[in-house]
């Protein structure tokens, strides 16, 4: 879904899908995806995701992604990725349904890639039917905390999101544009840290760095790969974890009354 950046390898996104299951399964739970009747899968990709949306949903399930190509490739591991979904090439700026289509949308690191994100929001809110929700997990690489410096890329990220059409401080921006546009907003964060992943690195490395910058990536990486005790090093990518609902909508005799 972004402009300047192709989408990673089906197996990085799979492995950030994993590691985020535990907060996804909570927020749809929370947003009630079990009667739920038409979800919308938006920035679908190779289908890391819709699978599971397929098998959770009280309904149809629709991808969508402009990557067309990985619409119709994208597998999971253990089966075909979107199961019973239907896909659908489109772009998010300009969603290819009518008004109040759906009452689930949900979306994980796509936001992050699709500029500008209010349109996309505004598109949001159009398909959405009075009492949807939108369920988001976006990342916000402002807020990095990294430890000992030695390994912290934070500004290698920044530079290099902004470099692909990114916009990499979504995530504490995400609850403001959603509550002006009268969702409203729950907001989540990870409650644990974990163990530095060396995945990490891989997705940095997939954006276009410069030179220079792949020169510095090579020696966080070193610095990285030195033997420590446990908690010795620390590198946490803040997600907001968001669940935002449209208000119902009210019946014509309560309009009249208000």
């Amino acid at each position: 879904m972004g402009v300047n950046y192709d989408l990673p390898a089906p197996e990085m996104l799979a492995q950030q899908a994993e590691w985020l299951s535990p907060a996804r399964g909570r927020l749809l739970r929370q947003v009630g995806i079990a009667r739920r009747k038409r979800v919308l899968d938006l920035g679908a990709g190779y289908g890391a995701v819709t699978g599971e949306l397929a098998r959770r949903a009280g309904g149809t399930v629709v991808a969508l992604d402009r990557a067309v190509e990985a619409l119709r490739d994208g597998v999971a591991f253990g089966g075909p990725a979107f199961g019973s979904a239907v896909r659908t090439g489109g772009d998010a700026r300009r969603l290819p349904f009518a008004d109040a289509t759906f009452d689930l949308i949900f979306t994980q690191l796509t936001l992050l890639w699709v500029q500008p994100v209010t349109r996309v929001l505004d598109e949001i809110h159009r398909v959405l039917r009075p009492g949807g929700a939108l369920v988001a997990l976006e990342p916000d690489y402002g807020g990095m905390i990294e430890h000992p410096p030695e390994i912290a890329a934070r500004e290698l990220w920044l530079s290099a999101l902004e470099r692909a059409g990114a916009d990499p401080w979504i995530g504490r921006r995400l609850p403001g544009l959603l509550a002006a546009r009268g969702f409203g907003v729950s907001v989540g964060l990870f409650e644990s840290l974990f163990a530095p992943s060396p995945a990490r690195f891989d997705f940095l490395r997939d954006l276009p760095l410069t030179a220079s910058e792949a020169l510095a990536l090579e020696t966080i990486e070193m610095a990285a790969h030195v033997r420590c005790g446990p908690w010795a090093q620390i590198a946490h990518l803040p997600f907001f974890l968001v669940a935002a609902t449209l208000p119902e909508a009210r019946a014509p005799d309560e309009q009249k009354i208000r």
